[in-house]
Parts: structure tokens; sequence; C-alpha cells
């Protein structure tokens, strides 16, 4: 498999995965801006949506979309225990938060990146990051991941965006669960490597 990948972004996500996995896999970094990857390749044309992640498969197919390929990764090592088994209604909480955190929780954050964003739609954002930062919490109290104890690809997606939170200076200490929640992550072995690889740790 290949990732295709930019540093820090939601493709952070699928790359935990796979490490966790203990996954073998290349990974081809993206300038998002030029469209490029640093072999020169034009991404375009593996994901005609501009954005990443984009996994492409031995088989030479592409998926993307964080939560499509997540769960392609875990799926491929279910000893991992990364997503629960395809058809429980486990795999269908699973899957309830993958979009939850895609739609609610990406989507929030990355408006923040926008440079032209207006004072007024970047409080807005702001305030519905915060409604969703009280809900996570109640969803943590008491749980090691959102799960329960064991680490799943939906941490692996969540710890990715509300990282974000360091680079676009959004305070998250009215949340204690989720700073600790986050350091917990952080300090995951297979987080460490993702980190490292993609030029964001030393």
């Amino acid at each position: 498999m290949k990732l295709y990948f930019a540093p820090g972004a939601c493709s952070m996500a699928t790359h935990i995965a796979l490490r966790e996995t203990g996954q073998s896999f290349d990974l081809e970094k993206v300038n998002l801006a030029t469209k490029k990857t640093e072999s020169g390749e034009d991404f375009t044309a593996v994901n005609p949506k501009g954005y990443v992640p984009a996994l492409r498969l031995d088989n030479g197919e592409v998926l993307t979309e964080s939560a499509v390929t997540l769960q392609y990764v875990a799926d491929q090592k279910p000893a991992s225990g990364m997503v629960p088994q395809a058809g429980s209604m486990e795999r269908y909480r699973m899957m309830e938060l993958l979009n939850f955190i895609s739609t609610e929780i990406h989507k929030s954050f990355g408006a923040l990146f926008n440079p032209n964003i207006t004072p007024a739609h970047k409080e807005h954002q702001l305030a519905l990051i915060e409604k969703r930062c009280d809900f996570l919490s109640q969803q943590l109290e008491g749980k090691s991941y959102l799960t329960g104890d064991g680490f799943s690809v939906a941490d692996a997606y969540l710890f990715t965006v509300l990282a974000w939170s360091k680079m676009l200076d959004v305070d998250m200490t009215k949340w204690p669960i989720l700073t600790h929640y986050l350091g917990r992550i952080a300090d995951r072995p297979s987080v460490k490597d993702a980190m490292k690889a993609e030029g964001l740790a030393s």
C-alpha cells in the first residue's frame, strides 16, 4: 500500500492506523497547494478531489476519505482490534463515531484554517467546537478511549483533528479530559513514529 499524505493533515489518522496495525506501506508526501507529490506525480491523477488521504492499494485501486481508509486499514488486521467485526452493532457504532468526527469535528476545526474566514464565521465555528468538545468530554468520562479501554481508528482520527487546536490557537484547557486524552495518545509509539516520519517531531 502507499499512503499519500500531507504533514499533520487528516491523513495522519490513517498513517497512525497503518503503524498501529504493523502493516507494510510506503509514504508519498503531497504538496496540497501545487497538487504535486514529492516524487513529481500529479496528485489530481491519484485523487481528483485534490486532498488527502489517498490510499493506493496493492491492486492499484485508490481509496479516499479518512472514515473509509481507516476502516480498510484496520480490516486488513482484524486481530488488532482497531475496528469491530463487520456487521456487528459495535461496528455500526464505530461508523457513527467516524462520521461524527468527520462531519462535526474535522469540518469545524478545518474551517479555521481558511485565512479569509470572517470574525463572525470564526466565532460561529468556535461555538460549534465548544459544543462538540463538551459532548466528547462526556463520552470519554471514565474511559481511556472512545469505545472503552481499547485504542481504535476513531481515536486515531479524533487525535489527529483535535491536535490542530495547537496550530489554530484553540484553547482546550476547558476540557481536561480531552487534554489528558490527547497526551495519552501522543505517547503511543505508533503516533510518535508517524509524527517523526511526517517531519513533525524529532
